[in-house]
């Protein structure tokens, strides 16, 4: 039985979400393939072991029907990035969502093309 998942996940484990979000349930295998790409330095074991501890920890669920157990998120992308946005506006911010889209914005971590969208979500809601 897996115990309820911690608050936020690590940054290793968040890559192995990315991983998983994009590719869909995926073997040990296939995540270390997936996630050589990005970091050539990525053995198996290391991916195997976080695995089987973020499954542990809740983060995924495992099919073993097969030989090679297939590895899924346990929680939709968007629940859990509502979740660690709720916490970082909480701790960092004040409680304050607006603070958060302002330091986004003043920041520089916005392209042109993500402002156009961001302006045309806006421009919905009048």
């Amino acid at each position: 039985m897996t115990s309820p998942a911690p608050t936020k996940p690590t940054p290793s484990e968040l890559e192995m979400l990315r991983l998983l979000w994009q590719s869909g349930p995926a073997t040990a295998r296939q995540v270390h393939q997936a996630a050589q790409a990005a970091r050539p330095d990525m053995n198996y074991a290391t991916v195997l072991r976080l695995l089987q501890v973020m499954h542990t920890k809740g983060w995924l669920t495992r099919d073993e029907s097969a030989r090679a157990h297939v590895y899924a998120p346990a929680q939709e992308q968007d629940a859990l990035q509502t979740s660690l946005i709720k916490e970082l506006i909480h701790k960092a911010f004040s409680g304050s969502g607006k603070a958060l889209v302002l330091a986004a914005l003043r920041g520089g971590h916005v392209s042109k093309k993500e402002r156009a969208e961001i302006q045309a979500l806006l421009d919905q809601d009048k």
